[in-house]
């Protein structure tokens, strides 16, 4: 599949070889036709899934910083992309300007900004009409007003070039007058270019963010009457002769036809790649001169991946001293821009274009301490029996590392390439020594590195101490980081060195199999075979990995069995082994230090002739299988091998287990840790097609695979992965537990994004967030309320609150929308449009949960993670049962709310436009005519009843139920809330709830609380009921403040007889505590709550569930209804999903409320 960038150059190729005749630049009429094609079907797709996306996250910060934003396009074409942006966004435009020189185009803006129908404008609260030019955007200063005023009207928060910038030469001038063009204060404005196909040169300017749409595609009716139209667009011109133009266009449909791809879904189409790249720049872009007048320049031959050799950052530096890697750092931070950071040079992300990439190449010395040789310690225990070390600088290989540790009779436990570097150490490392003493992070007990939030040296963990730095100091948060840089290091600073624990150097003996493949069945049972007969029965000594490819014409199965040993006669004679028996005898076998197994990797010495002759490039992704024997794992790999796009791709899968499953997968970051195999997916070229179809072709044949061996695995590998689009659903399995925590580390070691282009970790919440889900039947006006009550946050007395609401059926709808031809934005604006496709959709998102059972929450998670920079976050279109109880593990630091809007069935008939029954016939109406809460088999934490016209009704809500949960009185409290490390046990944190009460004033406080944030009526409420100390505190305090009796709910043989009791199993902490399974009995006295009464029960947390399901139990003996009592916790813990427990076990109609909510323990 051609890029429109190839295609345009075979276009323009083919004229100049056939015809002399002038050319003419196309007509208005002419380029809107060409126009229209392209951005069709899958024009929309690149703005769905890339351009607004990619613009919303951008300028999020800005708009919401401002409370009016003036706006230029440059080259909009007939609809703004500004407004395309959310409606939060949409509605901080003030003022509107662009240029448009295709004056067809610029009518159809202006009808389009300034409609006269019923449908509302884009951007509905401009302060006065747009401002469209008729004309090119030039270098002139008189360009905006007709004039050169200079005044404040001549400038811009946001400047955007739209389709990218053709014709505009020399490029990064146009970018300069745009920059001078922005407003001098505040400062914060921001140009930022849409670039289709081929590389931004731009000549020093240097990036605020970059990013990229490599899997843009155009699809092109295979006709000629629409070719005829599409090639002079591409081209960019037609011939003036009439004769010669037609001759010419009959020659352009062959070239079109002959660089196209047919798919077989759609056999009447051409496609075209057609990549898609974002560069955003302030008015720091042309600071570089700042930065390489103080630090040594590099050369681009320190990047050995081909892939990334094909972008151009704005400059390589590569320091020689650590204050150069400092100097880097602080003028990063200064100017708001990010760094790359090369190390080995084997990452696809170690440049991006516009960005300044930092080799750490001159760091390149590799020491070995044996036992006295360190020095000494004053910092972290870094936990090792061993008594030699190696440091290793990041500039350094893993054959350098291992050639100068074997010199010295040890070695680490790298990697199996001899030329990849510190990303590989920081990220895993997955090695043949790897069962025998785990991964290569798994082996760092310090580092000395450069922080991205201070530009300061720090020492983290054990460093020996003559290769400390004499200006380096010990972080804060010394074990967090430590923690995150074993498995994730690449995303935390920039790392100078790494001190390794080392271990004796081993001998090894490798033994290689081939075996030819007839066909699927065969397939099967070889590698049923290899996996259950031979690598699960091995040594930890041992490793065997597994390569599948195609030879000869036919499958293969490649085997290396790698055994090491310490003891030098071990391989001094061959003797047979167990396997051979399975596998028969080896094809080759040999005797080899750490140097020589390099070499006898079996694709480099043994497929294909070799490939360790460098002849070629390769594009990999890596994913974890528990087994590779099973029937649909192996049909998948074999698949995947015969659909290769080269001959030379291949699967590569090497054995784990082992030490690699002893670490914990929450002692480090490297949270991947239960997997037999790593499937390494293997794209490989000719190197002499870099950058060309079949490059591309063998890359996207690699994320196809990992695509369909995602649902099969366990982990996806993080070494691997940057800031490619397609990355993002293989590192969102990347770090297992992990991502929240690296999340939150990341938020605060690298505030400022420098490091933005490693592999992508998850947004952080903010603190305090609260998030509400807007639930309700359809039509009931859950989107109307949601605006409503986003628009009361802000006017909180006490604090400014942000807050934004957010669809998370849009994800849906955009899906729907693309796969079936829906409009889009129809279906987002368009109420009796949307209401048309219900049925549709719903069937849609149906299939689509039963594909992926975890999608909704994907979705849910996309939409928080989206909006980390405001207070509150409203989410409308859940779908959800009981979504509270279902999420709020997955946001342990948030306060998660549903809100259920409801509404009479003929105030939402009358809302849908209609009087009929509901779309999907799915009538809950009870007979009040209202949807009702009784139908659900779950308490929403709050109901509004919205029948009332006008906002007086839901602001008046918002204010008495909503806002409280932002009193400064919480705060105060979660404070009282002290954090105690390792206890009950290492790695646990613990929060001392029971400690409020131990403070001055907290006590009184909590109670205070307590009874305010009730929903429902004291006077009502019959009794408080309480187990054991935490809810004695509390609820004995609260029943006292509420004049109502207290149940006491203790351990059996406590109170007098006649009791009632039931079986509870151990606390949470009582159970982390002791490791006790150990069950016991508690009880209430008989008939001291009567029958149908109402009762609160008070507990000092919620985690597990497990107490307060036993105490639930309990009341439901003694003659309580579940439908009578309500659940108070001071605190809770999500992650322990202790809600949704409760709603599992029957208990999901109970009203649950509680006041703090903390991520840990």
């Amino acid at each position: 599949m051609a890029t429109l960038d190839s295609l345009k150059r075979a276009l323009r190729q083919t004229a100049k070889t056939t015809a002399s005749s002038p050319k003419q630049p196309l007509s208005d009429t002419q380029y809107g036709v060409g126009f229209d094609i392209l951005v069709q079907d899958s024009g929309c797709m690149a703005y769905q899934d890339f351009i607004i996306p990619q613009l919303s996250q951008l300028l999020s910060p800005l708009f919401i910083s401002r409370t009016h934003i003036s706006a230029l396009e440059i080259g909009p074409g007939p609809k703004s992309i500004l407004g395309h942006l959310p409606a939060h966004l949409r509605r901080k435009v003030k003022r509107y300007t662009a240029f448009e020189p295709n004056g067809l185009f610029a009518t159809r803006l202006e009808e389009w900004l300034c409609p006269t129908s019923e449908m509302k404008s884009p951007l509905p609260c401009l302060d006065g009409p747009p401002d469209i030019h008729r004309v090119p955007f030039v270098l002139k200063d008189t360009i905006v007003n007709g004039n050169n005023t200079g005044d404040d009207e001549d400038e811009y928060d946001i400047i955007l070039f739209c389709h990218s910038m053709y014709g505009m030469k020399p490029k990064h001038r146009f970018i300069e007058r745009a920059l001078e063009l922005l407003v001098e204060r505040p400062q914060g404005g921001m140009v930022a270019v849409f670039h289709r196909d081929g590389a931004l040169h731009l000549d020093g300017l240097v990036c605020h963010r970059t990013a990229s749409f490599p899997s843009g595609v155009v699809r092109v009716a295979d006709d000629d009457e629409v070719l005829d139209c599409f090639a002079p667009f591409i081209a960019g011109f037609i011939i003036q002769d009439v004769d010669v133009d037609e001759a010419i266009r009959i020659e352009w449909r062959k070239v079109c036809r002959a660089l196209g791809r047919r798919e077989e879904a759609h056999p009447d189409h051409l496609f075209f790649s057609s990549p898609e790249v974002m560069a955003a720049f302030t008015q720091h872009a042309t600071t570089l001169p700042e930065l390489t007048a103080q630090v040594p320049l590099g050369k681009d031959q320190a990047v050995k991946n081909r892939e990334a050799r094909l972008y151009r950052p704005a400059s390589m530096i590569r320091p020689t001293e650590v204050r150069h890697v400092q100097q880097c750092v602080r003028w990063a931070l200064k100017h708001g821009v990010g760094l790359t950071v090369i190390g080995g040079g084997h990452s696809g992300h170690c440049l991006r274009p516009n960005v300044v990439s930092v080799d750490m190449g001159a760091f390149d010395k590799v020491h070995i301490l044996t036992a006295g040789d360190d020095g000494g310690d004053a910092g972290s225990d870094s936990g090792s029996d061993s008594s030699s070390f190696v440091v290793a600088e990041a500039g350094c290989k893993t054959g350098d590392i291992v050639r100068k540790a074997m010199a010295a009779g040890v070695t680490v436990p790298l990697g199996a390439r001899p030329s990849v570097g510190a990303g590989l150490w920081l990220q895993g490392g997955i090695g043949h020594l790897a069962r025998l003493h785990g991964l290569a992070c798994d082996a760092i007990v310090g580092v000395v590195m450069v922080s991205v939030e201070t530009g300061q040296v720090l020492c983290v963990g054990h460093v020996p101490s003559q290769h400390r730095p004499a200006d380096a100091v010990r972080p804060a948060n010394e074990p967090d980081l430590l923690w995150a840089i074993k498995g994730a290091g690449t995303n935390f600073g920039i790392v100078v060195s790494a001190t390794f624990k080392a271990y004796t150097a081993p001998t090894y003996l490798t033994r290689n199999w081939v075996f030819p493949l007839s066909d699927n069945l065969e397939a099967r049972l070889r590698l049923s075979d290899f996996d259950k007969l031979v690598a699960r029965k091995l040594l930890r000594n041992c490793s065997a990995d597994a390569y599948l490819y195609w030879d000869a014409g036919r499958l293969h199965l490649g085997v290396t069995i790698i055994e090491s040993s310490t003891s030098r006669s071990t391989f001094e004679t061959f003797t047979p082994t167990p396997v051979g028996a399975t596998l028969g005898p080896e094809d080759a076998f040999k005797a080899v230090d750490a140097v020589g197994l390099f070499e006898t990797e079996m694709y480099v010495s043994g497929m294909h002739g070799g490939h360790g002759g460098g002849k070629t490039s390769s594009f990999k992704r890596c994913l974890f299988l528990k087994s590779i024997g099973e029937a649909n794992v192996v049909d998948r790999l074999v698949v995947a091998v015969k659909t290769r796009p080269s001959p030379l791709c291949y699967l590569h899968l090497l054995q784990g287990g082992g030490a690699v499953g002893d670490v914990a997968a929450d002692a480090t970051a490297f949270g991947c840790r239960d997997w037999e195999f790593a499937c390494v997916i293997t794209g490989v070229w000719d190197r002499a097609q870099d950058g060309t179809e079949a490059a591309r072709s063998a890359v996207r044949w690699v994320y196809k695979v990992a695509e369909e061996l995602l649902s099969l695995s366990s982990g996806a590998y993080g070494a691997d992965l940057g800031p490619d689009p397609r990355d993002a659903t293989l590192a969102a399995k990347a770090f297992g537990p992990n991502r929240p925590r690296l999340a939150r580390l990341k938020y605060s070691l690298d505030p400022r994004n420098v490091l933005a282009y490693a592999c992508p970790l998850p947004k952080a919440l903010m603190e305090q967030k609260v998030v509400i889900l807007v639930t309700g039947e359809s039509c009931a006006g859950k989107d109307y309320c949601a605006n409503v009550w986003v628009s009361v946050f802000p006017k909180c007395t006490h604090k400014r609150l942000t807050a934004r609401t957010v669809s998370i059926s849009d994800a849906t709808k955009r899906e729907y929308a693309a796969t079936t031809g829906a409009d889009l934005d129809r279906l987002l604006e368009d109420r009796a449009y949307k209401e048309q496709h219900r049925p549709a959709l719903t069937r849609f998102f149906q299939e689509q949960v039963r594909q992926q059972p975890r999608l909704p929450e994907q979705h849910f998670l996309d939409a928080v993670y989206g909006a980390v920079d405001v207070d509150v976050l409203l989410i409308t279109g859940m779908r959800d049962e009981a979504p509270v109880a279902a999420l709020s593990h997955l946001v342990p630091d948030t306060k998660l709310l549903e809100v259920h809007v409801q509404a009479s069935k003929q105030t939402r008939q009358t809302r849908r436009g209609c009087h009929g029954s509901d779309d999907n016939g799915n009538n809950k109406d009870s007979s009040n005519n209202r949807s009702n809460l009784t139908a659900l088999d779950y308490r929403p934490s709050l109901a509004f009843a919205n029948d009332t016209a006008g906002n007086e009704a839901a602001e008046r809500f918002a204010e008495q139920h909503l806002l409280p949960f932002f009193h400064e009185d919480l705060q105060r409290l979660a404070n009282m809330v002290r954090p105690i490390p390792n206890f009950p046990r290492p790695d646990i944190e613990f929060r001392h709830v029971l400690g409020i009460s131990q403070q001055p004033g907290g006590l009184a406080l909590c109670t205070s609380l307590l009874e305010t944030h009730f929903i429902g009526d004291w006077a009502k409420v019959d009794a408080v009921a309480c187990c054991e100390i935490g809810g004695f505190v509390y609820a004995s305090a609260l029943a006292s403040q509420v004049d109502v009796p207290l149940v006491l709910i203790r351990e059996a043989g406590k109170l007098p007889p006649p009791t009632v009791s039931v079986i509870k199993p151990p606390s949470h902490i009582s159970s982390l505590a002791s490791n006790s399974t150990k069950e016991k009995r508690i009880e209430m006295e008989r008939d001291v709550v009567p029958r149908g009464a109402s009762v609160v029960v008070v507990d000092d947390v919620l985690s597990t569930g497990e107490t307060l399901c036993a105490v639930l139990q309990l009341l439901c003996k003694a003659g309580i209804s579940a439908e009578d009592i309500s659940i108070m916790a001071v605190a809770e813990f999500p992650v322990h999903r202790g809600r949704e427990l409760l709603h599992r076990r029957g208990f999901g109609r109970i009203n649950i409320q509680s006041l703090l909510v903390f991520g840990g323990a």
